[in-house]
């Protein structure tokens, strides 16, 4: 006899699902009106953490063994960590794993240490680790400073025209690399006691040296700044030194971190420690308190756990949070919608900073990514935020006109030379520095990408600013940047779903037809990749691999992002459409969330991900209130 499958009896209609995700979005806002949800990403920054904290002094028992029960809990059954849900094994992630692990005192002949132990050696080793990692041990004696690349404090003293300046690196970038000079430079030991010698394979990671091209000119770049960092006098390097620490000072957040990310955070402590900044020193003070806001503890069966966030995203949230209730009806004097609004008031960015180096005569004003980070705002965030504050009925319409008109003023200056905008600078896309040996991990410039373009663009068109030169030349960059196959690459969400989510409602918003042959490709492109179970997923391999385009398990955000995209193509009433509300329907909890353990969120493109734990409701609220209140 046939089986039938089963399905539920009844399926909630769009509209009482929407009303449902509404509430529970609502109930999760903060009392000072901002939303924040958390940003998870992968074990390295515990194991990380630990080494720092061991490396200071300051590593207590009670967080190695949180952190420690943390680390253990998302190891694989095959023995490997990943960076992200469902990837691959990762060869540094698991020796970072593996170390802090040690230091919390597992034996290395546990059966789980034994099983990452395999893996390492079958990839190659601490040998075949990228170039963080190995500075890593080096901190501890268990790789040679020898051996890794020397970037030397000097570069501070490169002009901003000069080629490697410190302004051709993306600003993350930049702010850890600055610090790494100065650790790179001192070559600190500070012995632990055991060893490594379980994940050496004993051979030589291969080099291939290609002459006359500017990787092997690096190559033998570095060779120099090896010998010249042996010579008994250095005229420059004192005051490159102090000028390098200065820099360094100066950026530091009103929290204590640098950027309000993981890495310049880390390693601008380590740089001032090693100048001899003493623990009591007001900036490695606030920096080590400040970290104790992006930690996580939980309750779990096992005992306490300890996480730390790489980021924190409350303005990014917010603003998308925002636009979400807007999507859904709610009015735009809702108490929540106001008292969002009026924190995000509160969290522009008047004063300049690094994005002023290549564009001096830009007035300030946006809004960055964290809650205190006054230093870098990025061209993203703004966008979205006006966005979302162009809908709210605040009672200070002046000030929020002004805020507003500082915003798109802002925007419009950091429109780079092709058209297009990158996240945090204006032009920053010169590619020699991705040829330097250090530059093995992570993207280290900022070049437009689609999904940026299209928000400013759909901001400035929501602006009526559409007709602007600004504005047109956006939608020129767009066009040209579709692929082939009709999507968008996604640069800080996975993948061509994220990208190509953002590009068709930008388009369609600043004038380009449902009709026009750029956007029936794309609603092409995304029918061809809906699942079987209606709902749309990009696994992060995509962004390696090209068969994993548009290839995943179904997730909440990433089946919003396709919606969105087909309902501002004029698709409502499709087959692919209604089979995707109705995905969203099917698979919502009762307390009106989705559950996604996906990574859906992007840092570095094939290196880092990460999960914003709020997309899986902001981004479906968004996708349903355009579906219902556009029937």
């Amino acid at each position: 006899m046939t089986q039938i499958a089963e399905t539920p009896a009844t399926v909630a209609s769009p509209q009482h699902t929407l009303e449902r995700a509404v509430a529970h979005l609502k109930s999760l806002q903060e009392a000072g009106g901002w939303w924040k949800g958390e940003l998870e990403t992968n074990v390295t920054m515990d194991a990380e953490d630990l080494l720092l904290r061991e490396f200071l002094g300051i590593r207590t028992a009670a967080e190695t063994e949180q952190a420690a029960r943390w680390i253990r809990s998302q190891q694989r059954e095959d023995g490997t960590w990943a960076t992200f849900y469902g990837g691959p094994g990762e060869l540094s992630t698991t020796i970072e794993a593996w170390v802090a692990l040690r230091l919390a005192g597992d034996s290395p002949d546990a059966p789980h240490m034994r099983a990452a132990q395999e893996f390492v050696l079958a990839s190659g080793g601490l040998e075949g680790s990228r170039v963080f990692t190995r500075i890593w041990l080096a901190l501890f004696g268990l790789w040679s400073w020898d051996d890794l690349p020397n970037m030397p404090p000097e570069l501070i003293f490169l002009p901003s025209w000069f080629p490697l300046n410190v302004y051709d690196w993306g600003c993350w970038a930049r702010q850890t690399v600055v610090p790494l000079t100065i650790v790179a430079t001192l070559r600190p030991v500070r012995p632990l006691p055991f060893g490594v010698d379980e994940l050496r394979t004993g051979k030589r990671p291969k080099q291939t040296i290609t002459p006359w091209t500017w990787s092997g000119a690096f190559h033998y770049l570095d060779k120099a700044l090896h010998t010249y960092a042996k010579l008994p006098v250095k005229p420059l390097r004192g005051l490159a030194m102090k000028q390098a620490a200065e820099w360094i000072l100066a950026r530091q957040e009103a929290d204590g971190s640098w950027g309000g990310i993981q890495p310049p955070w880390v390693y601008s402590l380590l740089a001032l420690h090693l100048l001899g900044y003493s623990m009591e020193h007001p900036a490695i003070r606030a920096g080590l308190e400040g970290l104790e806001g992006f930690i996580i503890r939980e309750e779990t069966p096992d005992g306490v756990v300890r996480r730390l966030e790489a980021c924190q995203s409350p303005v990014w949230d917010t603003g998308l949070a925002v636009t979400a209730l807007r999507d859904a009806g709610v009015p735009d004097d809702d108490p929540a919608v106001l008292k969002a609004a009026d924190w995000l008031l509160g969290e522009e960015i008047r004063a300049t900073g690094d994005w002023s180096v290549r564009r001096p005569a830009t007035p300030p004003g946006g809004w960055a990514f964290e809650f205190a980070n006054d230093v870098y705002p990025d061209t993203d965030d703004t966008a979205e935020v006006v966005l979302a504050l162009r809908r709210a009925a605040h009672p200070d319409q002046p000030r929020l006109k002004d805020a507003i008109d500082r915003a798109v003023t802002w925007l419009q200056g950091m429109q780079s030379a092709d058209g297009g905008w990158g996240a945090f600078d204006a032009d920053n896309t010169r590619t020699l520095t991705t040829q330097l040996p250090f530059c093995d991990f992570g993207a280290v410039i900022d070049p437009p990408s689609a999904d940026v373009t299209a928000h400013v663009v759909e901001m400035l068109a929501v602006e009526g600013l559409a007709g602007t030169r600004e504005c047109r030349r956006g939608v020129r960059w767009l066009l040209r940047a579709q692929e082939k196959d009709g999507s968008w690459f996604g640069r800080w969400g996975a993948n061509h779903l994220y990208g190509t989510g953002a590009a068709v409602p930008a388009l369609v918003a600043a004038g380009v037809p449902p009709t026009a042959p750029e956007i029936r490709r794309a609603v092409a492109w995304l029918a061809g990749h809906q699942n079987a179970d209606g709902g749309w997923g990009e696994d992060l391999r995509s962004y390696r691999d090209p068969e994993w385009i548009g290839v995943g398990a179904s997730t909440a955000s990433q089946t919003a992002w396709a919606l969105m995209a087909l309902l501002a193509a004029g698709e409502r009433g499709s087959s692919t459409v209604e089979r995707g509300v109705r995905w969203l329907a099917e698979t919502q909890r009762e307390d009106g969330g989705w559950d996604e353990p996906q990574f859906t969120g992007t840092g570095f493109p094939g290196d880092f991900y990460i999960n914003y734990h709020l997309y899986r409701l902001v981004f479906p609220i968004s996708a349903l209130g355009r579906y219902v209140e556009g029937s």
